[in-house]
C-alpha cells in the first residue's frame, strides 16, 4: 500500500490564485457576454522587449547548427549570465559577488519553495502577515507548520503582523525563530522598508543566528532613494541572508521563466552535531541532483535584458506599469479608499469599504462590476478586510477599471 505525504493533506484544496481562477472561470461560463478585467493575479501583459526577442532568435539559430548546438548546460546557469547579473544588479551598488554564488533558475517561486529542502524540519519560521502564500504553503508541505488554527494560521509558524497601525513595518519576533521570510517591495501590500529598517533585521539575524530569505522580485520598481534594492546593501547580510530575484515582472518573463538565487559562500549554518555547513555547497548539491538548469535560449534572452537596448526597453515597461499603479492609486484615493503601495511596487493594497470581508468584496467586484482582485485574507489573517490590485494590465483596461469603480454603488 502506498502512503501519501500527510502534510499535503493539511493544505487547503486549492492554491489561492487557482481558487480565484476557478471562481472567475465559473462566472465567465454563466455570463459569456461580460468583459472581465483582471487586476488579480500578477501576470504581465506587455510583450517581451525587442532586444530579448532578437537574442532568443539568435540562440535558437545556434541550437539549429551542429557547430553551435548545446546540450545539457550547467545546472547553476551559464557563466555569461551570472557575470551580467553581478555586474548590473550588484557591483553597480557596491556589492561584490562571484559567479558561483549566483544560481540561475526558473524563478523565485520555485527556489523559495525548494530552499526548505536543505533546511531542517525542526526550524521555526517567521513570516510577515499578510504574506505571499508560497512561503507558508511550502513549509506546510515540508512539515514545519504544525496544525492549523481556527483563523487559518498555523501553530508552529510565527506571524509578524504588518498593518496600517505599524505602517506595514514588521516588528522583530517576540520568541526565538530560525528562518525569516522578508519580501520588499512587498507582495501583496506594495510597501517597502528603508535602509535603516532593513538593517534592524540583518542585525537581529547576525545576533541570533537566524537565516533571512529575502524576496527581491520587485526591486526594479523602486522609485524612492532610501529603499534598498538588495539586502546585501546592508553590512553583514552576506553572513545571514539568501536573496531571490526574478525576470518575470521586470522583463516580462512570466511565461518564459527565469530568475536567480544568490547564496554567498560565507553563509554558514549548523548541523545537528554543531558542525558548520555552507549553504552554497548544499544548494549546489541540491540543484545538480534535482534540476537540469534553465535552457540556453532562455538564458541568452535574460542576458539581453542587461544590454543597452534591453535595459531601456525593460525600463520603459516598468514605467508603464508604475504609471498604471499611480493611476489606480489616485483614483481610489479620490474615492476615499484607504490605499497603500503603488509607489515602489506594482501592487495597490486597499481597505474594503464599510467593514466588508475580503471574499465578500471580491465576489461583489466580480459580479457587480466584472473586476477581479485578490482577497487580502488569502495572504494571511492580517489581510482580512483588504484587497490587492495589480498594475500589470493594459492602460485601456486600467482606465476602464477605474471608471467602473467610480460608477459603482458601494
Amino acid at each position: 500500500m502506498v502512503l501519501v505525504n500527510e502534510n499535503y493533506l493539511r493544505l487547503q484544496g486549492r492554491y489561492l490564485f487557482s481558487e480565484i481562477a476557478g471562481k472567475v472561470n465559473a462566472y465567465k461560463v454563466s455570463h459569456p457576454e461580460v468583459k472581465m478585467i483582471s487586476m488579480g493575479i500578477g501576470d504581465v501583459t506587455r510583450p517581451l522587449s525587442g532586444a530579448v526577442v532578437d537574442a532568443m532568435h539568435k540562440a535558437v539559430d545556434e541550437m539549429g547548427s551542429a557547430k553551435t548546438f548545446r546540450g545539457y548546460g550547467p545546472e547553476q546557469g551559464y557563466r555569461f549570465l551570472a557575470e551580467k547579473i553581478i555586474e548590473n544588479d550588484f557591483e553597480s551598488r557596491g556589492i561584490h559577488l562571484t559567479p558561483d554564488e549566483v544560481f540561475v533558475s526558473d524563478g523565485c517561486k520555485s527556489d523559495m519553495g525548494n530552499i526548505g529542502g536543505i533546511l531542517g524540519i525542526g526550524n521555526i519560521i517567521a513570516v510577515t502577515d499578510p504574506v505571499y502564500p508560497v512561503y507558508v504553503d511550502t513549509n506546510v508541505m515540508d512539515g514545519r507548520s504544525g496544525p492549523q488554527n481556527g483563523n487559518g494560521s498555523w501553530s508552529n509558524i510565527v506571524y509578524l503582523p504588518c498593518t496600517a497601525e505599524n505602517n506595514f513595518v514588521p516588528a522583530l519576533p517576540e520568541k526565538p525563530v530560525n528562518i525569516i521570510y522578508l519580501c520588499f517591495p512587498n507582495n501583496p501590500t506594495g510597501t517597502t522598508l528603508t535602509v535603516d529598517e532593513l538593517r534592524v533585521w540583518v542585525d537581529y539575524a547576525l545576533a541570533t543566528g537566524a537565516l533571512i530569505l529575502f524576496d527581491a522580485a520587485y526591486e526594479a520598481f523602486i522609485t524612492e532613494k532610501n529603499v534598498p534594492h538588495s539586502i546585501y546593501e546592508i553590512e553583514g547580510a552576506k553572513r545571514c541572508a539568501i536573496e531571490f530575484r526574478s525576470f518575470s515582472k521586470t522583463a516580462g518573463f512570466t511565461g518564459l521563466r527565469c530568475g536567480y538565487t544568490v547564496i554567498p559562500k560565507e553563509l554558514v549554518i549548523k548541523s545537528s552535531t554543531g558542525e558548520d555547513v555552507t549553504l552554497n555547497f548544499l544548494w549546489n548539491r541540491r540543484q545538480t541532483t534535482k534540476f537540469n538548469g534553465v535552457s540556453y535560449v532562455t538564458q541568452r534572452a535574460a542576458e539581453a535584458v542587461y544590454s543597452k537596448e534591453g535595459r531601456a526597453q525593460c525600463t520603459e515597461n516598468i514605467a508603464y506599469y508604475l504609471e498604471n499603479a499611480s493611476l489606480v492609486r489616485k483614483n481610489l484615493l479620490d474615492m476615499g479608499f484607504e490605499i497603500f503601495g503603488g509607489i515602489n511596487a506594482p501592487y495597490i493594497w486597499f481597505k474594503t469599504p464599510n467593514g466588508q470581508d475580503s471574499w465578500s468584496f471580491f465576489d461583489r467586484m466580480l459580479t457587480e462590476v466584472n473586476l477581479v482582485g485578490t482577497p487580502g485574507v488569502g495572504f494571511g489573517p492580517s489581510g482580512e478586510g483588504y484587497l490587492r490590485l495589480t498594475a500589470f494590465g493594459s492602460r485601456e483596461n486600467t482606465i476602464e477599471a477605474m471608471n467602473r469603480f467610480q460608477n459603482w454603488t458601494l
